[in-house]
């Protein structure tokens, strides 16, 4: 496994020592790295992934493919090249075709008379998923591993109604913790009309079979009441997938929204957060809400990982405390345990215990 260069620094948690391993990009998972509206039918470019890079695109019928973008002739980006009628992608240096499964099908300068077996050569392909208005590419320990799972669903019957694409400069680590972190917002979205003082909050946690949940409660800011009654429930699972569900009642019509976010590690300091919402369409004066405090938002996580850059060229050693910090003390060992699974071939034993935390924010 590949190790994130990003992450040498070691937390530790007040009154108790958290051992983990060096941090790594996590193998046998699905990362979300496009929306399926960015690949029209013909179109194809690279896409860099837990630092490798990936060809994505579609071939002329819209079928989707993926895989490593690197001729394996002379080390040409086939991203470079082109989607050829027959369902292809061709090398621009000598022609060299090879089908969506990354299986060599043409080597133009073959007179016919030599030994070679093209049917042998084969670009490194990757499972793909087309759902729910998103792509996820499945990154196996090993090349040519097939997927132990699905992607994760978002459990909505309407379209997508806003998403949001902001890169940070940070590894996955420290985008996922910023995300998740309770207790950051007085502070870090610190905006007049968002500001509310500090009290003390109690929420109820339970794990999941690849990460934990905060239960179903009602929200303590003050804008879900344009929802009217509501309950939201917010997951977590590996590699970084954040599902905030809300549900209640409003106009006499029950609903459901649904938001999503994502951290995709482009490299070991590149990480893009990917946000989607959906929800019915009735709903839509909500929308504006979105578009304009949505990019906010994640800008202000994005500015406070990139100036906690400036501190962590110095490689200092890193606090975590209870229990403000447990979720981020839970991502790490459900992380830790995750490698150990696939690196030994062994089951993934979830180590998140049901817990109630208690923190002021």
């Amino acid at each position: 496994m590949r190790r994130n260069a990003d992450f040498s620094n070691q937390f530790r948690m007040v009154g108790e020592t958290l051992s983990m391993a060096p941090d790594v990009f996590l193998r046998d998972l699905w990362y979300m790295p496009a929306l399926a509206s960015s690949l029209r039918p013909g179109d194809m470019r690279r896409e860099m992934l837990l630092g490798e890079p990936v060809l994505l695109g579609r071939m002329k019928d819209g079928a989707l493919f993926a895989m490593r973008d690197i001729c394996p002739h002379r080390g040409v980006p086939l991203s470079a090249g082109r989607i050829m009628p027959e369902g292809s992608v061709e090398c621009p240096y000598h022609g060299w075709r090879f089908k969506g499964d990354g299986q060599c099908s043409k080597i133009p300068s073959l007179t016919g008379e030599e030994t070679l077996d093209i049917q042998k050569i084969k670009v490194r392909s990757y499972p793909v998923r087309e759902q729910d208005g998103l792509i996820w590419v499945y990154m196996a320990a090993k090349p040519g591993g097939a997927p132990k799972s699905e992607p994760p669903r978002a459990g909505s019957s309407h379209p997508m109604r806003w998403t949001e694409t902001q890169t940070f400069r940070c590894g996955i680590d420290h985008a996922v913790i910023g995300l998740m972190d309770p207790a950051h917002g007085p502070y870090v979205h610190a905006h007049w009309w968002w500001k509310k003082t500090p009290r003390v909050k109690e929420k109820h946690y339970a794990p999941l079979p690849n990460g934990f949940v905060m239960t179903p409660h009602k929200p303590s800011k003050p804008v879900y009441s344009l929802l009217g009654d509501v309950t939201t429930e917010i997951t977590f699972e590996l590699p970084s997938t954040r599902f905030e569900i809300i549900r209640g009642k409003l106009f006499g019509l029950t609903f459901k929204v649904v938001g999503m976010t994502v951290c995709t590690p482009r490299d070991a300091e590149t990480t893009d957060v990917i946000q989607t919402f959906w929800w019915p369409g009735w709903l839509n004066f909500i929308y504006p809400f979105f578009w304009t405090l949505g990019p906010t938002f994640i800008g202000d996580d994005r500015k406070i990982v990139e100036l906690q850059r400036e501190g962590l060229k110095f490689n200092p050693n890193l606090m975590l405390i209870q229990d403000s910090d447990q979720p981020a003390i839970w991502y790490h060992r459900v992380k830790k345990a995750w490698a150990e699974s696939v690196e030994n071939g062994t089951d993934f034993v979830n180590p998140v215990q049901e817990r109630t935390l208690r923190w002021k924010s």
